[in-house]
């Protein structure tokens, strides 16, 4: 009889267990690289032209955020944000990106999405372009940077240190950067998957491997994530970081998508794109893991110059929809990016929250849904939008968000208002501006075209976001708790004089 009762006992504890671990929803983090929010046609009907019936079924199956932002406008330190809910000015990188060679950017002991989620029960898988530098060794045994590394190469035997396997991913499968920059190599865990011993251009010259082809990365990572996604149980919580290679440059659609959007190779390559992400959520319903999987579809930062804007905008098609600039610029076509979330036990269909939100808010977000607590000193520039899926408003403990561009320029975003520290876009776009002001700021809800600066005309609401700006900068963190140091003495306001 108490053989019995302890049969019994053991599996209500593991009726329980299961229970609780499907409680936490698995998330699917997909990152498209230079995806503007125009160009997801269900954000932007009237002036997007490229067909994306996979994102679009996503929004309507969930929820679409309307003023979502990339917390940089380039690259690698909006991915910096992503996986530590920091801002990615508080390092030494305090403007441009890295390069494929470069050493990382996220210390060893800074707690990442995975390295949190793992603590909660959660398996951690990455699939695609990792662009936080990488712990790469000479063939003399000295760490490896710069050009230097894509003319001498490194040691393609040794074991990678400082990128995803080290930092809470429990499997990789990806590149070490964008597909501009060498190596062109695939890379598993921590090791090289071979070696490169010829050298290809698919925009920068280096080291590759001869099998490696551009062309064929985007198809893969949607292929490696379905196979990773269907060998996923009910009742074992997962995340997945998935960083699409496209439409970033180079942009090289695959045979079956040339021609079809009859936009030119830039929209080939955004149809592209979303088929990639079809194959994905697809693969989620195939495994029987949909009502449970928060899937969240966003990008790293606007469209780029590199899609040729101006001719698109001539066919009708408005990448970047009605927000001025492009990626690299703090106007909100640098940074305003799409943010559609699909996740039919958490969220009402069809459903779209105005709530301004950020990339670093990932961390936070998923530390309530999977029923833990943060350390003070992780995620600080991190606010769960867990309440805005259920329609409710964000109580957030962050007063306002920080924009930030390729060249070092600070913007800020407090409710309707927006400060940017710059005469111009911050970034690549040049544009005259109206007058000589030596700052901008704009009524986002009447102007979110950024056209009328007011900061002349509103010196009081200009000098409370000014001193907001500079209380987070110096804090070290824009969330309550207590203050921290930055990596680096961070100049918030060069080139602003008043």
């Amino acid at each position: 009889m108490k053989f019995i009762v302890k049969i019994l006992l053991l599996s209500l504890s593991c009726l329980a267990g299961v229970a609780t671990a499907a409680e936490k929803p698995n998330i699917i983090y997909i990152l498209a690289d230079d995806l503007g929010y125009g160009d997801v046609h269900a954000l932007n009907p009237e002036h997007g032209k490229i067909a994306t019936p996979k994102m679009d079924q996503l929004a309507a199956d969930g929820m679409v955020f309307t003023d979502a932002h990339s917390n940089s406008s380039v690259c690698t330190p909006t991915r910096y944000g992503v996986l530590t809910g920091r801002y990615s000015w508080c390092t030494k990188k305090q403007s441009g990106v890295l390069f494929g060679f470069d050493q990382p950017l996220i210390k060893p002991d800074r707690l990442t999405v995975p390295a949190f989620l793992k603590e909660q029960g959660y398996k951690t898988a990455m699939i695609g372009k990792w662009h936080l530098g990488l712990g790469l060794k000479t063939p003399a045994g000295k760490p490896a940077s710069g050009q230097k590394a894509a003319v001498n190469g490194v040691d393609w035997d040794a074991r990678i240190t400082g990128g995803p396997f080290d930092l809470g991913f429990d499997y990789w499968y990806g590149t070490a950067a964008s597909l501009d920059m060498p190596p062109y190599i695939w890379i598993e865990n921590d090791r090289f998957i071979g070696e490169c011993t010829t050298t290809k251009a698919f925009h920068r010259k280096g080291p590759a491997h001869a099998d490696f082809e551009a062309i064929d990365v985007l198809p893969e990572i949607g292929k490696k994530s379905a196979e990773y996604i269907q060998k996923q149980k009910a009742d074992e919580p997962f995340f997945m970081y998935i960083a699409l290679t496209s439409p970033h440059a180079p942009i090289i659609p695959t045979d079956e998508w040339k021609g079809k959007s009859e936009l030119g190779t830039y929209g080939d390559f955004v149809m592209n794109t979303d088929a990639v992400v079809g194959v994905i959520a697809e693969a989620v319903d195939a495994a029987g893991l949909t009502e449970n999987t928060m899937i969240i579809v966003t990008s790293d930062n606007g469209c780029s110059k590199v899609a040729d804007i101006d001719a698109l905008k001539k066919q009708g098609h408005f990448p970047n929809a009605h927000y001025r600039g492009s990626k690299s610029d703090l106007w909100d076509g640098g940074h305003r990016v799409p943010f559609i979330v699909r996740w039919p036990a958490g969220i009402k269909a069809g459903s779209t929250s105005d709530e301004l939100i950020c990339l670093t808010d990932l961390m936070a977000t998923s530390a309530e849904l999977a029923g833990a607590k943060l350390p003070d000193t992780a995620g600080v520039d991190s606010v769960s939008f867990a309440p805005a899926l259920k329609g409710e408003a964000i109580e957030s403990i962050r007063k306002g968000v920080i924009h930030h561009s390729v060249g070092g320029q600070f913007a800020y975003r407090e409710g309707k208002w927006k400060l940017l520290l710059t005469k111009g876009s911050g970034g690549w776009t040049k544009e005259p501006m109206a007058d000589n002001s030596p700052a901008q700021l704009y009524d986002m809800e009447a102007d979110p075209g950024e056209t009328t600066n007011l900061y002349k005309t509103n010196p009081e609401v200009f000098a409370r976001l000014l001193a907001q700006l500079e209380s987070d900068v110096k804090r070290g963190r824009s969330t309550a708790g207590k203050d921290l140091s930055n990596d680096a003495q961070v100049n918030f306001s060069k080139g602003f004089k008043k």
